[in-house]
């Protein structure tokens, strides 16, 4: 029900195995499962401004946009390793499910997504016409 697509991740990926270098980390990096009948999916967004987090719905594309604050120019730093500035991230979902109810909740640095099947996507009982026996007439 969940589709993955990442063209930029798919390129690091094989830039990585043909020259052995470590590309940069994923800077929204993401797990997805589903739980009976609905579809969880979290993002990992630490230290991001949580007024930054938006998500948005076309069709069957979430895109998931968060900031992480710039540095502070006044302040001498040691280390600056964490990624900073707008990212972003698209999760393309199948057909079967309900995008009209997605319900997002951020907590701890994570972002769940919680996405219902939809109704018509869901397993049902179609019942059987059978034949009714012949009836007699007395004339």
């Amino acid at each position: 029900m969940l589709m993955r697509t990442d063209g930029l991740r798919d390129l690091e990926r094989v830039t990585q195995q043909m020259f052995g270098t470590a590309a940069r980390p994923a800077v929204m990096p993401m797990d997805a499962w589903r739980d009976g009948e609905r579809f969880i999916v979290e993002f990992d967004l630490p230290g991001m401004d949580p007024d930054s987090l938006d998500l948005d719905v076309e069709r069957n594309v979430v895109t998931v946009r968060a900031a992480r604050p710039e540095l502070d120019a006044d302040r001498p730093m040691i280390a600056a390793e964490r990624a900073r500035g707008v990212f972003s991230r698209q999760l393309f979902l199948g057909e079967g499910l309900d995008t009209d109810s997605i319900r997002a909740d951020y907590r701890d640095g994570v972002l769940r997504l919680t996405i219902p099947v939809a109704e018509k996507a869901k397993p049902r009982k179609i019942e059987i016409a059978r034949e009714r026996e012949p009836q007699v007439i007395d004339a």
